[in-house]
């Protein structure tokens, strides 16, 4: 298969005496969501570091003979720590071997790819991106809805509920208002949060909201529920694991609150002006 390199280092991966790594997304789950580069680099790996949740039948496209080495992370089980993970690519690319760190989705949205890349460039090893299908987008095709619509939401926002653990939990709705859709990704277990700072900031309660869980996979499920019902909804079935959440504010509810403002407005003026005579 013909290589597609766009940086200069990603030629190197044409070498074998050359080191370098690839960080690969491998899309919300379905093996024919990868890119054709995704696939290239993949069938020409020495060795693969793959995260938890790309699916097995991915990993069936590395060539035959590469090593393939699981770096998942599990909640409240971190045996691979992102500190040990950046030096163990680091460490087989100074061997002269051709890397692919897999992630699931888009390695730059929420994937950690800064600290990889930086690990790499410390060590002076060339270093590429290869961009993958985010849950997102998925989740979107997966509903046949699109997550942008003329005169309703005109703007989306990709946010996460969770941070590090040694950071304070994050503003995940700051950016959410009318006329935007607000995609939260590893929020379940911030449901309560996230309704509760959404309902804070005027969006009307019964907003629904899109449940997606593993996306494009076998066990795919939708649920739907307001903004007020979510933490029930994620509580009743169990949703525990990958799952993305689509808000969207319509631009209306922004002119529906205008006009009660200015409502508001009118008669703090007209009792004003009757105090006045």
């Amino acid at each position: 298969m013909t290589a597609f390199p766009i940086f200069p280092q990603a030629e190197c991966f044409e070498e074998a005496s050359v080191g370098h790594i690839a960080l690969v997304g491998a899309g919300p789950g379905a093996r024919d969501l990868l890119t054709l580069r995704a696939v290239d680099r993949l069938e020409r790996a020495d060795v693969v570091f793959y995260d938890r949740l790309v699916e097995p039948d991915v990993l069936d496209l590395a060539r035959p003979g590469a090593e393939l080495v699981f770096v998942g992370k599990h909640v409240g089980a971190h045996s691979w720590p992102q500190d040990r993970i950046n030096r163990v690519i680091v460490a087989e690319a100074l061997k002269g071997r051709r890397v692919v760190r897999l992630k699931s989705g888009d390695p730059g949205i929420f994937g950690r790819a800064s600290e990889e890349m930086d690990a790499a460039r410390a060590a002076g090893i060339p270093i590429e991106l290869v961009p993958g299908v985010t849950a997102a987008a998925a989740a979107g095709a997966s509903l046949g809805r699109s997550l942008t619509e003329r005169g309703v939401a005109n703007t989306l926002v990709l946010t996460t509920g969770t941070g590090c653990a040694s950071d304070p939990l994050p503003d995940s709705s700051r950016l959410s208002g009318p006329g935007t859709t607000t995609a939260f990704y590893m929020s379940v277990r911030q449901a309560d949060r996230l309704a509760s700072d959404l309902m804070h900031r005027g969006i009307p309660p019964e907003s629904h909201v899109d449940i997606c869980v593993d996306v494009s996979k076998p066990t795919e499920r939708h649920l739907r529920a307001t903004v007020r019902t979510l933490p029930e909804v994620i509580h009743r079935n169990r949703i525990n694991g990958c799952a993305i959440l689509l808000v969207t504010w319509p631009d209306e509810f922004a002119a529906r609150s205008q006009s009660t403002q200015d409502s508001k407005s009118d008669m703090r003026e007209k009792k004003f002006e009757v105090a006045m005579i």
